[in-house]
């Protein structure tokens, strides 16, 4: 039930599923509610729960045994959500059916009942479905889901809609040639998606579920196994798993429920399973006689350890008191976490990081984990110290003080459902229905979720807090992963010595009870001044003028009830920057955060927002750099003055920039583990001609960075340069005038920061014949190629840039169909375009990029000019047009419906008008060009003798 809202949470804990001896009266009201519904007959999805039903959702099982659930949402306007799901996961695999569950997920999309091979992605396109986004599916180790987001529901859309999901279930096309085509790609997708990180997982699995179907059954298969698999073995997985009552169909959309489950009925009824019912395989228990510990080297992967207290996963039925029990033990867990995490940030211990959490696991354990990364290579210190904190938890009872200030934040996290439930989009909607599922629990509504939570705040007493410690830290079977990059002598009996060693409770660790308020930030000066207030366009946007130069985009609205954006804009960003000489850009979205305001630390600024929903996202685009958040009408003030304060007061710590430093140093060597890492590291580097600002820093230069040259670096950059603060959301448009003006209206006036004539421009690499060659040290039969084409710059035709977005997403098109599709070359070829609006100078680009085998590079340069040279001589059929505009057109209504979207259209837009211009204009350039104009704009710049290539192979 509390599953989704535990997600949500910001404390990011996992689910606890453990059933205790003793209970708690729940309040008289939620029992009251649940006893009235006894006596109706409860939906399929609330047998043996007394949890309130939601009655958004209409619940019914059609006579094959095909369950569903519908409910009607008009977020965003116009779209069905579909979810499909099949209790057929990796779990449910033979010894020889390895990644067949996956496999069939494939063959489900090629091709079906209603759709000719290969056609399955033109099809949706053609009803405004972007694929990969609006159509997709995943395979877990306990089920299969299908997800398509329909953005045009149409009467005829949804049925035809319908009538092909419920033919890719009863009869997918699993005949030789679809099966081999699809190997290939699934193959593909398997080599691409093996990396160091992978391999440790891989192992984690085969530890701590020794003895499982989990540890030996990851969801990609083995390449043996697929490799074995024929259309035969494909149907009898299919025949044996890809039954109707099996099956759960979810909805939720801008239609009426009724008329959705006369299309459920309609489609789904006439499937009929063929030969008896399989009944699930049993998935084990977890072994206490395997083997406590593994030690696994893997080059470019950090040194960290993985602890499991296991236990055996048991269906419970999902009740008012089993989640008032889950929620007082995430409680009781997040007071270590905490007290983890501010021993990290005060330094006093030997770990970067540490957390616990406990949670089912694929319906075959219920495990206690905890992940520790330590600082530097001193693992055994690392653990001491955690196993101490951790031991002093199970010694002694918390104090009430430090149940409340986890109390009132989880509190908060599940407040914010219900003050967004109005904005809560069909997609999640329809993938929660289907998570619950899953995990055989049931889905509640946002009040319900805080209804319980709050109704289990007396059973989280000192004493049960204690009582739940230990007990989640204990277990017939406990595991133990030391992942290390490199060969340490004896190191897996020095784990076992480190595990079995006596352990002392720690003595300073427990965080004593503190009140910060917003009094206890400095001072801000009185309020300022609004010298001018004026309309932008007819939406309802609006600008303001302080007398200090502060400018404020204003767009006060309903759209997303209980929701404000706040972006605060200041200096010159990446134009500030300089493209020749490394600067210390790279710690900031941590550092800032952490290095605290005046006086007030880390752990003072929690306590500050403890209860409230305050954030802090630092970054740097073209022209700016930005703190934003989103918060809430009660809070939105006090976030615009903890805003305000960092700018005027920053704090600087040198515990954050020590930490960054080891972090990043930690997991540095990850950057040359696979192809897509190399790339992720250099590409955008090189395509800059080696520009400073899109640098990746070496190791020394990390290690060399001190907390004085930090702030060295960024103290001006605070003190300095234009504010332009955007909010956009449910506020009236007054007070939020006046509350800019009592914090950044307040501030003193700002000098300018004057752009360097360099660092203006932008520029791509001179033309290369043969490829720029970069190395990774992942597997041999992994490679990488990049090809791009210099674009154009600057604001001066908002539409040609535009127009090369969708130029791109004709070339992704047809790499999709060719080099995945039909070769089975590639899983997941992508181009992009590039055009920076905020430079004045140089050039953008639009690059094509691949991960494949070695041997495929030729042949993929070979099919991308081939593709150029034809859209530039060429015009795409009306067909193509159509295929690519549709999406495009669905995913430009269903953005515009909410202010994330105009919000990032009008960054910059008080320091330059054009900007107003572009979001005016961006319905016209995305969606006007024909396929004249696309022709004569590949013509232009997918030039040969322009381009720049880039190959990542294995090492020699």
């Amino acid at each position: 039930m509390i599953g989704k809202y535990l997600a949500r949470s910001a404390l990011s804990l996992g689910l606890v599923a453990v059933t205790i001896s003793g209970g708690i009266v729940a309040p008289q009201h939620a029992f009251a509610r649940a006893k009235a519904e006894q006596s109706e007959k409860r939906p399929w999805l609330y047998e043996n729960s007394d949890v309130p039903i939601d009655k958004a959702w209409l619940f019914g099982t059609l006579p094959n045994g095909v369950r569903y659930a519908i409910r009607k949402n008009g977020v965003p306007p116009g779209q069905v959500s579909i979810r499909v799901r099949i209790d057929a996961g990796s779990l449910m695999e033979q010894e020889s059916e390895k990644g067949y569950a996956h496999f069939m997920e494939h063959l489900t999309f090629r091709g079906s009942k209603y759709v000719p091979d290969g056609e399955s992605k033109r099809l949706w396109q053609r009803l405004g479905v972007s694929f990969g986004s609006d159509s997709n599916a995943q395979t877990t180790p306990t089920g299969t889901v299908y997800a398509l987001d329909l953005p045009d529901a149409s009467p005829g859309g949804l049925s035809e809609s319908m009538k092909i999901l419920a033919g890719m279930m009863a009869e997918p096309n699993i005949v030789p040639a679809a099966v081999d085509a699809e190997r290939a790609v699934v193959l593909a997708e398997m080599r691409e998606g093996t990396n160091a990180i992978s391999k440790v997982g891989d192992a984690s699995r085969a530890l701590f579920f020794a003895g499982q179907p989990l540890g030996e059954h990851a969801p990609i298969g083995t390449a043996e196994s697929l490799t074995n698999a024929t259309a035969e073995t494909m149907l009898a997985f299919h025949k044996r798993w890809y039954r109707p009552e099996n099956t759960v169909v979810s909805i939720s959309g801008d239609v009426d429920p009724k008329i959705m489950e006369a299309l459920v009925k309609q489609y789904f009824s006439d499937w009929k399973g063929k030969g008896k019912h399989t009944p699930l395989p049993d998935f084990g228990t977890p072994d206490p006689d395997a083997p406590r510990t593994a030690v696994v080297v893997q080059s470019g992967v950090p040194t960290f350890l993985s602890m499991m207290w296991l236990r055996p996963w048991k269906p419970k039925a999902d009740t008012i008191i089993y989640n008032q029990r889950k929620l007082a033990d995430v409680i009781a867990l997040q007071m270590i976490n905490r007290r983890l995490e501010d021993a990290a940030r005060r330094g006093v211990v030997s770990y970067l990081q540490a957390s616990v959490d406990v949670q089912d696991i694929s319906r075959s354990a219920n495990a206690t984990s905890l992940s520790l990364t330590p600082m530097g290579d001193d693992w055994e210190k690392a653990l001491a110290d955690v196993r101490s904190i951790i031991e002093d938890a199970k010694r002694a009872p918390v104090t009430d003080e430090e149940i409340e200030r986890e109390y009132v934040q989880f509190e908060t996290a599940l407040a914010i459902p219900v003050e967004n439930k109005d904005t809560e989009p069909t997609s999640k909607q329809a993938m929660d229905l289907t998570e619950a599922v899953d995990i055989r629990e049931t889905i509640v509504t946002p009040e319900a979720a805080l209804e319980i939570f709050r109704s289990a705040r007396p059973m989280m007493t000192p004493a049960y807090m204690l009582d739940a410690t230990r007990r989640m830290f204990t277990a017939d079977a406990q595991r133990t992963l030391l992942v290390m990059p490199a060969e340490q002598p004896n190191a897996e009996g020095r784990l076992l010595a480190a595990l079995d060693a006596p352990v002392e409770p720690a003595s300073d660790v427990r965080l004593a009870a503190s009140t910060v308020t917003m009094d206890d930030l400095p001072k801000l000066p009185p309020a300022g001044k609004v010298t001018a207030r004026e309309p932008v366009g007819d939406m309802g946007i609006e600008t303001i003028s302080y007398a200090n130069g502060v400018k404020l985009t204003l767009f006060a609205n309903d759209a997303e009830k209980e929701k404000v954006r706040i972006n605060v804009r200041f200096g010159n960003g990446m134009l500030g920057l300089s493209p020749d000489k490394p600067q210390p850009t790279w710690p900031a979205a941590y550092v800032l955060a952490a290095n605290g305001i005046g006086t007030l630390g880390q752990r003072e600024l929690d306590d500050l927002a403890n209860g409230r929903r305050l954030g802090f996202d630092f970054g740097i685009d073209e022209n700016a750099f930005e703190l934003a958040a989103v918060t809430r009408p009660s809070d939105y003030r006090d976030q615009l003055r903890l805003f305000a304060t960092k700018l005027a007061y920053p704090g600087w710590a040198d515990a954050p920039v020590e930490r960054a430093k080891a972090g990043l140093l930690a997991a540095y060597d990850a950057s040359s583990t696979s192809p897509s890492a190399v790339l992720g590291r250099d590409m955008g580097w090189l395509l800059r001609d080696k520009d400073a600002r899109f640098r990746t820093p070496g190791k020394a230069e990390i290690a060399a960075l001190t907390p004085a040259q930090f702030r060295a670096f960024w103290e001006p950059i605070l003190a300095s340069g234009p504010i332009e603060v955007q909010i956009f959301g449910d506020v009236n448009p007054d007070e939020a005038i006046a509350a800019v003006a009592e914090t950044f209206g307040a501030l003193k006036p700002r000098k300018p920061l004057p752009v360097a004539e360099a660092s203006k421009a932008i520029h791509f690499p001179a033309h290369n014949d043969t490829p720029v060659v970069l190395r990774h040290n992942g597997d041999r039969d992994q490679a990488a190629a990049v090809i791009a084409w210099p674009t154009g710059v600057g604001m001066g035709d908002s539409r040609e840039a535009r127009q090369l977005d969708i130029l791109a997403q004709i070339i992704s098109d047809r790499l999709f169909e060719k080099l995945r599709a039909v070769d089975g070359a590639a899983y997941s070829p992508n181009a992009s375009s590039d055009w920076p609006f905020a430079f004045e100078k140089g050039q953008g680009y639009l690059a094509v990029v691949s991960q494949l085998k070695p041997e495929r590079i030729d042949y993929f340069y070979k099919l991308v000019n081939e593709i150029a040279t034809d859209l530039a001589a060429n015009p795409i059929s009306d067909d193509e047009l159509r295929r690519t505009l549709a999406p495009t057109r669905q995913l430009l209504m269903r953005a515009s419906t909410g202010n994330a979207f105009w919000m990032n259209l009008m960054e910059g837009a008080t320091q330059d008008p054009r900007y107003v211009t572009m979001m005016q204009s961006i319905g016209r350039d995305m969606l006007g060009g024909s396929a004249e104009d696309l022709r004569m704009l590949a013509a232009k710049y997918l030039v040969t003798d322009k381009s720049y290539s880039v190959v990542v192979l294995p090492q020699e």
